[in-house]
């Protein structure tokens, strides 16, 4: 059987921040290729590129050298506002800490990823409290943030990220700041997810019990990422 073409690469990435004489190269010339369909981890220690490189993949931020591949289209090489709209689309992104708006309810935060998309506000509004119910929390379409505990708050962060039915779901480290219930909750809810989108799904964690029970880990060393199955 023909093997599927890689959603997402990554050619040669190099990151660098600061300046000379005071800089910290976080990789360089790294590559990596992610297919639909894959449900991995990303390991390594506090300050070895997990965050940067979700973000470059993401198009949040652009690399020094090398390039981004999502789905054919070259993603390093459009302009900001391009790569904004594109990732609207086409990337979920979960935070470690979850950036919703607390001046806004549960509904409306996650209704904001399809009113700029042009979706108007009542439709907005309504696929918001069917993803809220999908992920568990119908009870607090109606709810701020300060009103909500932190997995309800990450689970409505990851209701925001797949409003738009992104076939990539990249996740930073999403359990970070969890307890180990809360954090269980989290994990089989990206598993569902996974399972019924079909989809591609990054999971940034320290936690090696996770990470072993998704289909492959990915280790960032200082030579770049190995890659192992589980």
């Amino acid at each position: 059987m023909k093997e599927a073409a890689a959603l997402l690469k990554a050619r040669r990435l190099s990151k660098t921040y600061g300046r000379p004489p005071v800089e910290v190269v976080v990789f360089t010339d790294l590559s990596v290729e992610f297919r639909r369909g894959d449900f991995v981890a990303l390991m390594g220690p506090s300050g070895s590129g997990k965050s940067t490189l979700l973000h470059l993949l993401a198009g949040i931020d652009s690399p020094d050298s090398g390039t981004v591949e999502v789905d054919g289209q070259e993603l390093s090489a459009q302009t900001a506002e391009t790569r904004a709209r594109w990732r609207n689309q086409k990337i979920g992104f979960v935070f470690q800490f979850h950036h919703l708006l607390p001046e806004f309810t549960a509904e409306e935060n996650v209704a904001m990823p399809l009113r700029l998309a042009g979706v108007g506000r009542r439709e907005a509004l309504s696929r918001a409290r069917d993803l809220l119910a999908s992920v568990g929390l119908p009870h607090r379409a109606r709810h701020i943030p300060p009103e909500m505990s932190g997995g309800e708050l990450q689970r409505t962060a990851i209701a925001r990220a797949i409003a738009r039915r992104p076939p990539i779901l990249l996740a930073d480290e999403p359990t970070g700041n969890l307890d180990q219930e809360n954090a269980e909750e989290v994990f089989r809810l990206l598993q569902s997810l996974h399972r019924e989108g079909g989809g591609l799904v990054i999971l940034a964690t320290h936690d090696r019990d996770l990470a072993e029970r998704c289909d492959k880990i990915f280790s960032m060393t200082p030579h770049g990422l190995r890659a192992s199955d589980v």
